[in-house]
């Protein structure tokens, strides 16, 4: 019976392979290799959401999510943190879910975890979404991230070609200062799954947004287009001239990447070609940095602690003339 019942928890909850293509999501086609590997990052989140909510428990999981390619490994376990972050939610005095599976192989991919805490976060009622407001005072900016990603992924029309921004009241009141900058670098990653890795129609779909958002949104390119791949050297290079002044905030997003490919022990050719073009630096040299811009990090009178990592990573980069 237990089995019966997570098969169906796995089949009603699972959002549908199908979500990940260009063809449903309307998404610019560069070229079919751009495409595929933007889709085989979709469909391994969804993939790893599957793991997690047919599992008895997150160690079961586990076993599924490491069995999936090395590449494609952190967005599945992105997928799982999802559903164990929505079935939390989803549970009337809440649970943990989440905090068992960041206890075990989560933690590996402990910063796109926290990230798919907030594509749960984006489908359950907005009451609901401090229940699974994960607690990390510092990482939690990840899952308003993720809640920006989700937004512009699924409702581009609003989020990406006619730019909405919610109202900051629908957030904590701790969190309401700087939410809309942690969305808007979530809205940057989804760009360049909506722009289909191409640079000239990313570039076009960022520079519609008001110039106040950009940098922001830039941080989030760097981010995707180093973790997710889709461009050749050329085109990240001709990215990185486009993102002119805001060149120090993708440098920042590409750190981030190759932080986070790095602490679960796998990192793809592109990403250390993309940290490469955008931070000219190797990958051990960027996570390097993100880490040691942790040091004795507090909130400023301010900006949350979060913040300041990020500019402090933005300001080395340009100190050693990278950006």
């Amino acid at each position: 019976m237990a089995r019966i019942l997570l098969a169906l928890r796995q089949r009603i909850l699972t959002p549908d392979k199908r979500e990940a293509l260009f063809d449903t999501r309307g998404f610019h086609v560069k070229n079919d290799a751009a495409r595929q590997a933007l889709e085989s990052a979709g469909q391994s989140f969804i993939g790893g959401f599957g793991d997690a909510a047919g599992a008895p428990e997150p160690r079961a999981a586990e076993e599924l999510l490491e069995s999936r390619p090395a590449p494609l490994r952190g967005f599945a376990y992105e997928g799982a943190a999802m559903a164990y972050a929505l079935m939390d939610g989803l549970r009337p005095g809440g649970g943990r879910g989440m905090a068992r599976f960041l206890a075990g192989r989560g933690d590996a991919h402990v910063y796109m975890a926290h990230v798919g805490a907030g594509w749960a976060m984006a489908r359950l009622p907005r009451w609901r979404r401090p229940a699974i407001l994960p607690p990390d005072p510092l990482l939690r900016w990840l899952a308003l991230d993720g809640y920006g990603f989700h937004q512009a992924y699924f409702h581009t029309g609003r989020y990406v070609h006619e730019r909405h921004r919610d109202p900051a009241h629908i957030w904590p009141a701790e969190l309401r200062h700087y939410a809309p900058h942690a969305v808007d670098q979530g809205i940057g990653r989804a760009l360049w799954f909506v722009a289909g890795a191409d640079p000239a129609e990313l570039v076009r779909l960022l520079h519609r947004f008001p110039a106040d958002r950009h940098s922001d949104l830039w941080s989030g390119v760097g981010l995707a287009a180093s973790y997710a791949g889709g461009a050749d050297l050329t085109e990240l290079r001709t990215l990185r001239e486009a993102a002119g002044e805001h060149r120090a905030a993708l440098g920042q997003g590409a750190a981030f990447a190759a932080k986070a490919r790095m602490r679960a022990g796998h990192v793809p050719t592109h990403t250390a070609v993309a940290v490469g073009a955008f931070c000219v630096t190797s990958i051990e040299q960027a996570a390097a940095i993100t880490d040691a811009a942790l040091t004795d990090l507090t909130d400023s009178a301010s900006l949350p602690a979060f913040a300041v990592w990020r500019q402090r990573i933005a300001d080395h980069l340009v100190l050693l003339g990278r950006c």
